[in-house]
Parts: C-alpha cells; structure tokens; sequence
C-alpha cells in the first residue's frame, strides 16, 4: 500500500486534517480562523416547544480535533492576567462605579435645597426622593434591550454613553437654569430624567461585569464593584458637605455633571470589541429577539434557586417603613447641624462599606448564605435604634455631643441595608444565562429598588398616621420602634435562603430547577468544521 503520506503532493486527494508536521502556513490560518468562530455564541431555537427553552443556553462543547482533547467554547478557563480587555474595561466599570457612589454628592445637596428652599414637610421631602426611583423599576426593560439589541458593535457601552449623556443633561440643567431647580414639578422631571440615565447606566454596567465574570471564570467581580462605588461615595460626601458650606447647591450640580461628562467621554471612546466577548447571532428579528429574552428571562426567575432568595430580598425591604425623609429633617431642623457634619458621616458609612466588602471577599465569601444573612438583617434591625437613642437625647446623657454621634453612628444602618444586598448580587450573577445577564441582573435591581419605594411609602404612612410635621417630631421614636420591629420579622422566614452558593456548571445550567432541566431541551450548536471533516473522509474511504 502507497503511504498517503509520501504521495500527499501528487495525490489529487485534499485531507482537511494531515499531521501536525505537514500542516502548512495557510491550513493553520483557517484553524485559527475556525477557533475564532468557535467563542461566538449561537442561540437555537428548538423545536417542538412543548417545554420552553432557555435559547441562550444553547452552548455546545466543541471536538478539538488537533488535540484530541475537548474544549468548551466560550467557557474555557482562562487566568486573569490573560483575559481580554482587562485594562479597559476596569476603567471603564471602575469610573462608571465610582461615579454612581458619588451620585449622593449632588442628592445631599438636592436634600438640602429641597429643605431648605422649597420648605418641604419630610412627608413630602420623602414622597419626592422615592417617587423619582420610578425609571429604575423598569430596569429589566433596559437590561432585555440591552441583551438583544446591538447599537453599532456594541450592546453594553453603548447604553452607558447614553444613560451618561441623560445624567449630564439633567443635572447640568439644574445647574445652569434658575426655574429647573426652583420649580418642583420641573425639578421632578429632571431628577426623574437624571434617574432614567443612571438606571440605563447601571444596567449596561452590571450585565458587563456578570458577563466578563461568566466569560473568564472571575467570580466576585461585584465585590469589586461595590469597592469602587464605596469608594466614590467616601470622597462624594466628604466633598458635598463641605462645598455646601461655601457655594450654593447648583454649583454641586454642576461639578457632578462634570464627573459625568468625564465618565461619557471614557465610554465613547472604549470598544466593546477588546473585551474578547462573545457576540450573540441572532438571524430573528429584534422583537422577536425581546419575546424570546423576556421568556427566557420569565424561565429564569422562575427557578427555586434564584425566586427564593429574591422574594426574601425583596420582602425584608419592603416591610420596614422608611424613615429618612424624617430623620434628615430632624437633623437639620431640630439638631441644627451642618451638612458638613451630615457629609462627612456619610463618609464614615461609606468607608465602613468599603471594609465590609474587602472582609466579605476575603473571608466571608465561602460562608453558608443563610447564618450571614441572620446575621446581617438582625445587625440592621439594632442598628435602626441608634436613631431613637439620637432622636431621645439618650447620648447627651452619656456625654457624647449629637455632632460626633451623627458622624460615627447614623449612617450604620443604611450601610448595612446596602451590604445585604452583595451576598444576592454575587450569587444571582454566578447564576446568569448565557445572553441574560443584562435582563436577569437587572431584574435584581428593579426588585430590589421597587422594595425601596413601597418601603418608603410605608414610611410616609407611619410618619402621617403618627404626626410627624416640620414643627412636631414628639413621635418620631415611637416610628423608630415600628421601623426597628419590622426588621426582625423577615428573620422568621429565613429559610428561603439558601445555606450554600450555587454550584457553576459548565453547559449553561445555570438558575434551571432539576424539573426544568428533565423537561426542557436545548439545542445543539454543531462545527461545521468538523462534520465538513468527517463528511469529506467518508467519502475518501468510500472511494478506496
């Protein structure tokens, strides 16, 4: 017998797969080539649809024919210092984080300007600050059009130059213009377009970072994230408190727009190509696009392993009546301090959270959920009597002054309702499908933040059912109390969350039931290369 190899050059038969030795320069371009398309990510549709599918998971385990090992596309372990893009998309999430923690540098100023100069009862003050969240309850809206709609290259930088460029346009119009921020029905409609912006923002933010964490295996990335928005919120308070002291409100105004032009500028000029991402083939139409990640999104929440610990989020927010409008009134009105005391114990607050993040990624990652979260949601239920030892001068007698107690204690409770919240965010994105992470984190945030709004409605409420005016704040201790109880209810059902993290699986598993995975079918994406290969030996042996 003639061996093929000694013959290959006269021999009319072309073998798409020769030794490694023979290989020539232009057959390993179109290796490379091949392995190139195989980090894209294909969605199939499969039918029959007797059982509904997660389209994105549909993720295939590719033959490496060179090696004779299998390799996974999209999904193979890659160290950190070799991942794609690593430099450019930390600055563009850690600015895009930094300044969302620095958003309350001009909302301490709005607060006061509201107090201040438009005399707003707290009631109202509270109404006000939470009615304008309503834009972020659309969140999973932005983040399904941010999963299936590409604008130009991109489907997640883009949405943050957009939602920069709404930020800087309201903000810098209740800087510039007198009756933007003097009238309160227009001062309601920029802050509202200022939320809208910043909710687009920080969903095309989240989706990225879940995404280029599932991507290269970086698990914790929102650690990191609330490190950075810690960070910008250490040094928005610290300066906001202090410039109110010096300059009017609009000049914070429009020192946050300049923040703002500066993330816009960083986001327009990042390209979404250099973080190696895999990009999503869609030959449907867009809308069909939106049904298809709305269902799979529906699919998705639906599993126990990710519905459970939500609700229990949700419910343990929105539970406790909200009192800030309140105490910030109190504060200011009664105690008289200054907004650089105000500031700088947001500051304080803002640091802690900083250190509970670094403590969490180090040593309190691995810790079973459930006991963290006892411990964390009764440490919030105490933390909420600081307050009614403040507000019934309890520290006077202890011979601590109401400036130094503000700076070291009011802010303990609000950082750790904001703390509760990494645990969940760190497990749902562990948990994301492939194609839904915008729509799924976001889903997260739009929850989470619903519970705040229908939390501070409770509160407007309690305050109203209690008394509680600008000129009488003789029950606002009694609320503390309602508020401080209502805390430790949500520890009764703690069972819905779970003792472990959820385990990652390699073809996509993720967030599905045991149920749905015996019942749903997932496509299979096939390499042409490979069945080209194997048809063409065929016919080869076929032919001898």
């Amino acid at each position: 017998m003639i061996n093929p190899l000694l013959s290959i050059q006269n021999s009319p038969t072309k073998f798409l797969k020769p030794p490694l030795s023979f290989v020539s320069r232009q057959q390993q371009q179109q290796q490379e080539e091949r392995q190139r398309k195989n980090n894209t990510l294909f969605t199939v549709d499969t039918k029959p649809r007797r059982a509904k599918t997660f389209a994105c998971l549909s993720i295939s385990r590719r033959r490496n024919n060179d090696g004779g090992g299998v390799s996974e596309s999209g999904e193979t372990a890659v160290g950190f210092e070799q991942v794609g893009g690593k430099k450019a998309i930390s600055i563009l999430c850690g600015l895009g984080y930094w300044v969302q923690g620095s958003r309350c540098f001009p909302w301490l100023a709005l607060n006061f300007h509201m107090v201040h100069t438009l005399a707003l009862q707290p009631s109202t003050l509270q109404l006000v600050q939470y009615s304008c969240l309503l834009p972020m309850v659309a969140k999973p809206l932005y983040g399904v059009l941010s999963d299936v709609l590409y604008i130009g290259s991109g489907r997640r930088v883009p949405y943050i130059s957009i939602g920069a460029f709404l930020q800087v346009l309201a903000w810098g119009s209740m800087g510039i213009f007198q009756g933007a921020r003097e009238v309160l029905p227009s001062l309601i409609a920029f802050v509202l377009l200022s939320n809208l912006g910043a909710s687009i923002t920080e969903v095309a933010k989240d989706a990225l970072v879940a995404e280029y964490g599932l991507r290269y295996r970086i698990n914790g990335l929102q650690s990191y994230a609330l490190m950075a928005s810690a960070a910008g919120g250490v040094l928005g308070n610290l300066l906001g408190g202090y410039l109110l002291l010096t300059a009017p409100p609009k000049f914070s105004f429009l020192v946050f727009s300049g923040l703002l032009a500066l993330q816009l500028v960083v986001s327009l000029s990042s390209k979404e190509e250099s973080f190696d991402l895999p990009r999503i083939v869609e030959t449907s139409s867009v809308l069909d696009s939106v049904k298809k990640s709305l269902s799979n999104l529906t699919q998705a929440i639906q599993a126990d392993e990710i519905s459970q610990p939500l609700i229990w989020a949700a419910v343990s927010i929105a539970m406790v009546p909200l009192l800030s409008g309140s105490v910030f009134c109190y504060q200011t009105q009664v105690l008289n301090l200054e907004p650089s005391v105000i500031g700088s114990s947001k500051v304080i607050g803002q640091m802690m959270l900083l250190g509970l993040t670094v403590v969490y990624d180090r040593y309190l990652k691995t810790l079973p959920m459930r006991p963290l979260m006892y411990i964390i949601q009764l440490s919030y239920g105490l933390s909420i009597l600081l307050d009614f030892i403040l507000v019934k001068q309890i520290n006077l007698r202890l011979g601590i002054s109401n400036e130094v107690y503000v700076l070291c204690f009011s802010s303990l409770a609000e950082i750790l309702a904001q703390f509760k919240i990494l645990p969940f965010a760190v497990r749902l994105a562990s948990m994301c499908p492939r194609g839904c992470e915008g729509s799924v984190t976001s889903f997260l945030a739009s929850a989470l933040c619903l519970s705040q709004i229908v939390s501070a409605f409770l509160g407007v409420g309690l305050a109203n059912l209690i008394g509680i005016t600008s000129s009488n704040y003789s029950n606002l201790s009694s609320g503390i109390l309602v508020q401080s109880l209502a805390a430790l209810i949500p520890l009764c059902f703690l069972h819905f969350v779970p003792m472990s993290e959820p385990v990652i699986e390699k073809e996509g598993k993720r967030g599905v039931s045991k149920r749905n995975r015996r019942n749903r079918r997932v496509g299979r994406v096939v390499d042409k290369g490979n069945v080209a290969y194997r048809r063409e030996r065929e016919s080869e042996e076929a032919q001898r």
